[in-house]
This record gives C-alpha cells, structure tokens and sequence, in this order.
C-alpha cells in the first residue's frame, strides 16, 4: 500500500480501506462529481487500492470542462476586439476553442488579464473608463456568489464600461441528467461539499427519492473522499439510499443565506449546453432582468456561433462517465497538455489531466465508440 503514506492518517485510511473490503459483495458504479475529488482519488491511488467490486466513475465535475464551445469561442471574439480588457481566472486561459485560446489571443496583442478575485475586474473597469471590461463568470454554485458580486457592484458603482460573459452551470440537474440516462451505470454519488456549502443539501433529496440512489456529500481530501465511498457502499449493500452529509465541518441543510439571496437577486435559471454532453433543462444561470444590460453577449453582438467539435476528443463521454481518459485512443497522443483537444486535458480539475498527470497513461481495456446517451437535447 505504498499510496497510503500520502494521506494525513495512515492507519484511518487503512482502517476506511478494510472496512469497505468487509462489507462489499457485488459490484457498484460510484460517480464522483467534482473534478478535486477526481483529481484526489487519482493523485492518492484511491481507484487502485478499493476492491475490484468497487468502480468510481468521473462525472462532470469540472466547470471549466463543460463550459460550451460556443461560450469559449465567444469569450476569444470579445477578448480579440479593441478597447477591450478581457479578465479571466487563469484555468481558462488554456481551454481550447475552435481554433485558438485565450494564450493565442493575449499573444497577438489582445489585452487578456488573469484575476484572482472577481472583484479585481471590477476595480480594471474603474481605473480604464475608456476601455470595455469583461469578466468570464463561468463556475459551479461555489464560485457564483462571488461572481455575482461583480454584477452587484458595477450596478452600485454606476460602471457602465463592465459586463459579464456567464456560463455557470448547476450541478443537481447534472445529476439528474446521468441518473435519468438509460446508459447510467452508476449506483451511486459523491456530491461535492464545496457546492453543497452555498447551497445546502436539501435540493438533493427528491434526486434520491426519485432514482433511488445513495447521495453522500463529502470533501475534497483523501480520507474525505474515502469516508464517502465508505458510506455509499454500506448503502448500497444493505440496500438503503438516502442523503448523507459526510462534511458536516463545512455543509449544513440550509447551506449560505446571504450568498443564495445575492443568487438570486442577480441571476436567473435557465437551460444550458454543457460541452460534451448537450444541453440539459434548467441547468443552468445568466444574468436577470435587472441585471440583463450588463450582458457581454448582447453588448458585443456574438449571441449566435456555429462551432465544431473536435472529430477526435472524446471528452464528453468522459465527462459523462462513459469512459475512462485513457481510453480515449488520442489521449497521451493527439491530446496532451500541450495540445489538448478538449478542456479535460488542461483544466486543473479535469479527469483527462489528473490521468495525465499522474501517469495514468496506458488503459487497463478498450471499449468501443459509445453513442451518448445523456441529455441530447
């Protein structure tokens, strides 16, 4: 068990480790739905060290992963434009779009700035008055508070040169979408804790009552990660399925008023496409009403966008759980980090670059091209 001396308890993660060996007596599908859990359980050997009856699927877990084509080849239209800062975190930098990125874009003399808060766009936006600010809002639940906030202030500010490309997405009807899908293998979930810290857990309970499948919310750390597939597996074998929170120091029911209230004042739901995958009902927020006018897309005119995915990536299947990254036949070869196909492959949450990474490079099996079932829409 030579993984074992990565963990901050050795003999905890043994003890986790021979627990599961107990009780387990049949095979079961569990989908991890964050990429940090992902990238924990491939950087920690998890997947390797459980027993063979116990299979961990990557699920879509990654923002920056299933941010659509078209968003990407809009953020690189407005970014390469005049009299435009285009500020962005740095994970999105690299995520490929039709033809180029943003690196490609800032290397040919677009004015393309890393942020580390949101808030630093909106503090760009008022020491350039003459210049267009746009801010690349893209994120799970996690980061929409404070993404929000910059729609919040630009209204307080009276900041009439700063606008927002949003392309947040909803991880509950993610869920539903697998769990609904008549390919799903998966007999249970790990729900990200740092979602479910917004959010709360209670949007999770009608997912179990109506697909009958064990939820555990759990978080990022190893023995974390383990203590969930703890958890699901003695659901699944003495045939329970409710929700579980397993990260009580950081998730309660209710999750964060004030950050919901600023949700909610400053986005609205509505479907939207996820890369790889296709679009899924309600999946999603852009901007409100009230917020509507500080919207890059209709400010710039790129609304509408006919993009091609790459013949060879086979991303969305990854992100549905269809397929491991190395068995994709471009992985490690046509698709490194260095020229990636798709954005699993460079996002610092993607499972194609945790495989990567990590050396997980050579496939156990090969399995056949799948026709996705998942959300076509």
């Amino acid at each position: 068990m030579k993984y074992l001396d990565e963990f901050n308890d050795p003999d905890l993660a043994a003890t986790l480790f021979d627990q599961i060996r107990a009780v387990v007596t049949r095979p079961w599908a569990i989908m991890e739905v964050c990429g940090g859990q992902t990238h924990s359980i491939i950087r920690n050997g998890i997947d390797q060290l459980l027993p063979d009856e116990v299979e961990l699927i990557h699920g879509p877990g990654c923002p920056v992963c299933v941010t659509p084509l078209e968003t990407i080849d809009k953020a690189l239209e407005i970014a390469a434009r005049p009299n435009v800062i285009f500020c962005s975190f740095g994970d999105m930098l690299r995520v490929p779009g039709s033809h180029t990125d943003l690196f490609g874009v800032r290397s040919r003399g677009g004015d393309v700035r890393v942020v580390y808060s949101p808030i630093d766009a909106v503090a760009i936006a008022e020491d350039n008055p003459d210049k267009q600010v746009v801010f690349f809002a893209i994120g799970f639940e996690t980061t929409a508070p404070g993404n929000a906030m910059v729609a919040f202030q630009a209204r307080q500010r009276n900041l009439t040169n700063l606008s927002l490309l949003v392309s947040h997405v909803l991880v509950p009807p993610a869920i539903e979408a697998i769990a609904s899908s008549p390919t799903s293998r998966v007999n249970g979930f790990l729900a990200a804790g740092h979602v479910c810290s917004v959010m709360g857990t209670t949007q999770y309970e009608p997912l179990v009552e109506r697909y009958g499948v064990p939820i555990v919310v759990t978080g990022f750390e190893p023995l974390d990660v383990l203590d969930g597939i703890r958890r699901t597996v003695i659901q699944l074998e003495n045939g329970e399925a409710y929700l579980e929170n397993a990260y009580p120091r950081a998730v309660n029911a209710i999750g964060n008023s004030p950050a919901q209230a600023m949700l909610e004042d400053v986005f609205a739901v509505t479907d939207r496409k996820w890369r790889g995958i296709g679009m899924i009902p309600q999946s999603g927020w852009h901007l409100s009403e009230r917020y509507a006018d500080l919207n890059a897309e209709t400010r710039f005119d790129v609304a509408d966008m006919d993009v091609q995915e790459s013949d060879l990536c086979r991303s969305g299947e990854v992100l549905q759980g269809m397929l491991k990254p190395n068995e994709c036949p471009a992985f490690g070869k046509e698709c490194t980090p260095r020229n990636p196909l798709g954005a699993t492959m460079v996002s610092s949450e993607g499972a194609c670059a945790a495989y990567y990474q990590y050396g997980r490079l050579e496939s156990a099996r090969t399995l056949p091209v799948v026709e996705s079932g998942v959300a076509r829409g």
